[in-house]
């Protein structure tokens, strides 16, 4: 019975934290999307760097509790980390400027081809034949679901390329980092959120400038833009939180194909609240597609030979021990 204990508190951790992550991330989209649309704050860059700066906050006074403890993460890594992460935002800000949104979408779901590859070339990783067809459904159905008018030129491209690959390298990043130095998700945001915060507080003025040609600091900051900005800032702690816990607990292909029931929710979430396009029979038919194909894909990652790493070890430098608020790490037979 014990084996059977572990397995179903594994499930259970698992889909707890799955579900912090979809909470946290649909409800700082539709935040944010009320603060950019309703009330004219479009400096998404430096918006990012206070959402990180509010987590670095959050660990500092976790870190001054106790909860966690003293961790190593080098510098080299640690730079790394933060060049394909800054990559990701700022090419994702650029990819959506330059591009219709049906190329945008396109791109997006690019994501998971890139992703996989890194874990075939990076991590050894098999897929077998139904899983394969699983992704290819998730994709076909958020593709029915988001895209609709398809250009690109050659500048939105080169944004589009940067984006898709700078997040796939930032996401795959994070659970090698993880695995490597035996780091939590609160040690390892530790680590990077206070460097993206500082990184992107300086950058951003300059690139939502740029992007929007409206200067961050002649905003006029009311009382409800304030609270709206605050609100942002504190579900992007949880946001932040969530991805490094779920991309530590399964891997940046899982986190990509499931993180697509968000977009199905932000879909619903976005009619409800701001009613401006309605669920027509193509979303309905892109949205039950989706699901089955997530479906699918659960079930066929999880069988025997799904999804499982061939022979090959991940060095483990300077094993530490985990603080009491870090998950319980189960870094094989991810799915």
């Amino acid at each position: 019975m014990a084996p059977a204990s572990k397995s179903d508190k594994k499930a259970a951790l698992d889909a707890a934290s799955w579900m912090f992550n979809v909470v946290t991330s649909v409800g700082i989209i539709i935040v944010n999307k009320a603060l950019m649309a309703t009330y004219g704050f479009s400096f998404a860059t430096t918006l990012t760097g206070l959402h990180f700066a509010t987590t670095t906050l959050m660990t500092l006074i976790l870190r001054w509790l106790g909860y966690i403890q003293p961790s190593h993460l080098p510098l080299a890594d640690l730079l790394k980390f933060v060049f394909f992460a800054n990559f990701s935002i700022v090419g994702m800000n650029v990819s959506l400027m330059w591009n219709s949104v049906g190329f945008y979408q396109i791109a997006k779901l690019s994501m998971i081809p890139v992703s996989c590859l890194l874990e075939v070339v990076l991590d050894k990783m098999r897929y077998s034949r139904d899983t394969k067809l699983s992704i290819l459904v998730v994709l076909l159905g958020v593709g029915v679901c988001t895209v609709t008018d398809v250009s690109v030129n050659s500048r939105g491209f080169v944004a589009a390329f940067v984006a898709v690959w700078s997040t796939a390298l930032q996401q795959y990043y994070v659970h090698f980092l993880q695995r490597k130095y035996s780091l939590g998700s609160f040690n390892l945001l530790g680590h990077t959120a206070p460097a993206q915060a500082a990184s992107l507080l300086l950058l951003g003025p300059f690139l939502d400038y740029w992007l929007t040609n409206k200067r961050v600091d002649t905003y006029d900051y009311n009382v409800i833009s304030t609270v709206f900005i605050m609100l942002s800032c504190t579900i992007a702690v949880g946001t932040n939180l969530s991805q490094f816990i779920c991309i530590g607990r399964f891997t940046a292909v899982s986190f990509q194909v499931l993180g697509h029931m968000k977009t199905i929710l932000v879909l619903i979430l976005g009619f409800i609240f701001f009613g401006k396009e309605g669920l027509n029979l193509q979303v309905v038919l892109g949205m039950v597609i989706a699901v089955v194909g997530m479906i699918w894909y659960g079930n066929a990652s999880s069988k025997p030979g799904g999804k499982e790493r061939r022979s090959h070890s991940m060095p483990n430098n300077r094993p530490q021990k985990h603080s009491g608020m870090s998950e319980a790490s189960e870094l094989d037979g991810k799915v």
